[in-house]
């Protein structure tokens, strides 16, 4: 019979932190990018590409965890805007590759700047050795939930 380390009032408020933490960065990312006028779903676009350009749609979809319609709308925005362009994958036409346009690198530019702003307000006062507890411990929560993810897929 396993101990109980962590008392249920903890987990819960573990969690409920957790994602208030996620809700309160995700508003004030939004309100950061919106003088831009770019969403944070846009931004996750072209920081993906940035990252790995000419990603297909596919792709994009299952790194952002949505579906391939919603990741086509934001395409499609994004090539309205000039940001992006499609072109059909090389060795199977029926593959869209999504790419940068020259215009979106200064727009990258200037988002990555504002989030290190904005990461640098969210950090005042904590100390290195707490931000490098978070991170592993985060890691380690990570970890645990592909863990369980993957040993319980359908």
């Amino acid at each position: 019979m396993a101990v109980e380390l962590h008392s249920v009032d903890w987990e819960l408020r573990l969690g409920f932190l957790i994602h208030d933490v996620s809700r309160l960065r995700r508003s004030a990312f939004d309100r950061c990018l919106k003088p831009l006028s770019v969403t944070r779903s846009q931004w996750w676009v072209l920081a993906y590409l940035s990252r790995e350009d000419g990603m297909t749609q596919s792709q994009l979809a299952e790194e952002l965890d949505i579906g391939k319609v919603a990741v086509g709308g934001l395409i499609d925005r994004l090539e309205k805007s000039g940001l992006v362009r499609r072109d059909a994958d090389a060795g199977d036409r029926r593959v869209n590759r999504v790419f940068l346009e020259p215009k979106s690198k200064q727009l990258i530019a200037r988002m990555r700047k504002i989030s290190h702003r904005m990461n640098e307000q969210i950090l005042v006062g904590l100390t290195d050795e707490q931000l490098e507890a978070s991170a592993v411990t985060l890691d380690g929560m990570k970890a645990n939930l592909q863990t369980y993810l993957s040993a319980n897929e359908a």
